[in-house]
């Protein structure tokens, strides 16, 4: 019974201990998930004010233990650095995010992260961004994110843009618009719109361009997206420079560059100095064009080298961040190690409690059967003392007996032989006057006188029989003397 209760302990102490103490939809959980909402929804128009909110969310997460609401926000933070091109604190964000989503096991986590980081080298390294596209179109189909699908497929038709593959980049473009339309995604339809129209105007089909940016124009303004204005103007731009249609063309460069500077984005921004030069080049303003063509070799010189910078700056943060992990995971092994032989230890302390419990119990029982035993012994010891003595009782009873017997049966042998000399004789006088009765040969009273006699000794010959019968202490049937005149 005590064994019994305190397995049930241990096992109520397991329960305790292995509960979530931790609710997953607690107020602060809902609370980051709202905050990492926000964040996102900001990316394209503030996204600085994604950056705090991610960092924000962040801090939650982290007071509170939640690792996903941690990754989360980590990767929307990174988001928010990849707008204002600051790809070395992207990537570090999007790293951590990802070790996070992985030590969770969570796959969708993880595509979003791969589409976060082939982001960043969509523009500095064709090969390595459309590495991670794939490996993230691959997840995000295996778990049925239709709304990363699209956004994986719009990603890898800006990389066959930029490698001239247009047929493949519309194609792309294409499957991305029929999701997001699906899926009532307005800010994903505007971006395949805008990628769509880029890729006919670098075909030259300038109409069929110019309609679908114009749309896509529209449909940002309406929606806030100051980046994808600011972007999609720039196209709009050089499409009326290419219609000589220099007002339209002015106006689109100064509120692209309006946009750009509310999305912080320099590097839109110097994309409009390129864009002013073409324009003051087929006004024929040949003295603002020198200006602004001086203008692009600065910033086209900063451009390559911050290009080459932000690649470096990529593979070296990745590479920190690579060996940390690494230094991180060497640590969590021996962590996992210690925890094996920690748990091990404790199991084999319980077990070794269990056993000492069970031999305290086995001992003690067996301590008090041995008791029980020693008292069983002592009665049986006595009782069979008490049998003894009782034997020694039963055997001197029964010679006393066997004495009585002999001596009983002594007297009636000697009764037996006797018997017939002393009951006879008076029988025998009995039956001799009893014959003179019939011959009429005594007298009447004689007679009677003489069967008196007769029967008064047989009388008295039984009684003497049976006081030597009872009474051992006689020596035998010895006849008394009768007196006759007595009983007469």
């Amino acid at each position: 019974m005590k064994l019994r209760y305190t397995l049930t302990g241990l096992l109520l102490l397991h329960f305790l201990v292995s509960f979530p103490q931790k609710n997953p939809y607690s107020i602060d959980s809902i609370l980051i998930d709202k905050i990492i909402k926000d964040g996102y929804e900001l990316r394209l128009s503030d996204p600085d004010k994604t950056i705090r909110l991610g960092k924000k969310a962040f801090d939650i997460a982290e007071k509170g233990g939640y690792k996903y609401e941690l990754a989360e926000s980590s990767r929307i933070m990174g988001i928010g650095y990849y707008n204002i091109d600051k790809t070395d604190s992207s990537i570090v964000r999007y790293l951590y995010s990802l070790s996070l989503f992985k030590e969770l096991g969570n796959i969708e986590g993880q595509a979003k992260v791969y589409n976060n980081i082939g982001n960043l080298y969509r523009e500095v390294d064709y090969k390595t961004g459309l590495k991670y596209f794939e490996k993230s179109l691959k997840m995000a189909i295996q778990a049925n994110l239709t709304e990363l699908v699209a956004g994986i497929y719009l990603n890898i038709g800006i990389i066959y843009h930029r490698k001239e593959l247009f047929a493949k980049a519309i194609q792309n473009f294409e499957k991305s618009l029929e999701i997001f339309k699906k899926n009532k995604n307005e800010t994903g339809v505007i971006l395949s719109l805008q990628n769509t129209g880029v890729v006919y105007y670098a075909l030259k089909k300038i109409s069929k361009s110019e309609e679908l940016l114009t749309e896509a124009n529209i449909r940002a303004k309406k929606n806030n997206l100051n980046k994808v204005v600011a972007s999609i103007n720039l196209t709009l731009s050089e499409i009326y420079i290419y219609k000589s249609d220099f007002a339209k063309a002015e106006a689109a460069r100064d509120e692209g560059i309006l946009y750009s500077r509310r999305a912080k984005n320099k590097k839109i921004e110097n994309a409009y100095l390129s864009t002013s030069y073409e324009l003051e080049k087929k006004r024929g303003n040949y003295k603002q064009a020198l200006y602004y063509m001086r203008e692009v070799y600065v910033a086209d010189s900063s451009d390559f080298d911050n290009a080459k910078s932000e690649q470096l700056k990529l593979s070296e943060a990745q590479f920190k961040f690579l060996q940390k992990e690494k230094e991180n995971q060497i640590i969590i092994e021996r962590q996992k190690k210690n925890k094996i032989l920690l748990i091990g230890a404790i199991a084999v302390s319980i077990l070794a409690f269990i056993v000492i419990f069970l031999l305290v119990l086995i001992v003690k029982k067996k301590n008090h059967t041995n008791k029980q035993l020693q008292l069983l012994n002592e009665e049986i010891s006595l009782q069979k003392e008490n049998l003894n003595q009782i034997n020694q009782n039963l055997e001197a009873i029964i010679d006393e007996r066997t004495k009585d017997l002999k001596i009983k049966n002594r007297k009636l042998a000697e009764y037996s032989s006797h018997l017939s000399h002393q009951i006879r004789g008076p029988i025998a006088t009995m039956k001799g006057l009893m014959i003179l009765e019939t011959e009429n040969l005594i007298d009447q009273k004689e007679f009677i006188d003489e069967v008196s006699k007769c029967v008064n000794e047989i009388d008295d010959k039984i009684i003497n029989i049976n006081d030597v019968l009872h009474n051992l202490q006689m020596p035998g049937l010895i006849p008394k003397p009768v007196d006759k005149e007595s009983k007469s």
